[in-house]
């Protein structure tokens, strides 16, 4: 029987192959490109693969019967769409666009080691201020309800125009109001947005902070191994040209 080039494992690379961390036991789990998801042996959670490859599943009339997958869900077709969605609700607000494009880039360096659903996590990142721009100055920040209606309402009218599942949907507007203290939602995907949004914002914490205090802070701010691993690398670097900017100072 010919089977479709693009899962015939035939034609696969080694790096077709890839582990994830179970984010409940930490058990890794080895995944084929084309796995959505596996349970875990250990403790029976069911890990999302963060490095699905669906190939010409992206164009195949097919797919939906080959891969038992939604192409219509599949985390990297929806990206572009969210990120134009987000565009038009900032509407030329390039400062509220570029901090949601660089949450969605840490959020995607977290999200590839640590696991989590990449749907669920792509669209937080993007969608996550959308409501704060909308609301600017209707809402009072330590009104958590008012907060979370409002972020709900607009985060929720942009993923049901796309058939969703009401879990999804839920889930997502969950981690975006928790994002901003509304609610309590501890998830994995809620853990990485927290970080990425908090690696985006450049915390003015770290500045002039040294050593242990520097790594104190970071432990005791960021929620992912990743994540502190990407704090401490900014922090480094950070460090690095400002020891450069004064040597050349001197120098000059």
């Amino acid at each position: 029987m010919i089977r479709c080039p693009g899962q015939d494992q035939r034609f696969w690379r080694p790096e077709d192959v890839s582990e994830a961390r179970c984010p409940q036991c930490g058990k890794d789990i080895e995944f084929f490109k084309d796995e959505p998801k596996l349970k875990c042996r250990d403790c029976g959670h069911f890990v999302i693969n963060p490095k699905i490859d669906l190939g010409c599943a992206q164009w195949c009339q097919y797919a939906d019967q080959c891969l038992a997958v939604s192409i219509a869900k599949d985390a990297s077709s929806m990206r572009k769409k969210l990120i134009d969605d987000m565009k038009n609700v900032f509407a030329g607000d390039e400062d509220h666009v570029e901090h949601a494009l660089a949450v969605l880039k840490f959020a995607e360096q977290i999200q590839d080691v640590e696991g989590g659903d990449p749907l669920v996590v792509k669209a937080a990142a993007i969608l996550h201020d959308v409501e704060l721009h909308e609301a600017e100055g209707k809402f009072d920040s330590s009104t958590a309800k008012c907060q979370e209606i409002g972020h709900r309402q607009i985060a929720k009218d942009i993923l049901q125009k796309y058939g969703l599942e009401p879990e999804i949907v839920e889930h997502i507007c969950s981690i975006i109001t928790s994002d901003h203290g509304a609610s309590d939602v501890d998830t994995l995907e809620s853990r990485i947005l927290w970080d990425a949004d908090w690696l985006a914002s450049v915390p003015e914490t770290l500045a002039g902070k040294r050593g242990r205090e520097l790594k104190n802070i970071i432990s005791a701010t960021l929620k992912t191994r990743k994540g502190r691993d990407i704090a401490t690398a900014l922090s480094a670097n950070k460090q690095t040209k400002e020891a450069k900017y004064k040597a050349n100072r001197k120098g000059g």
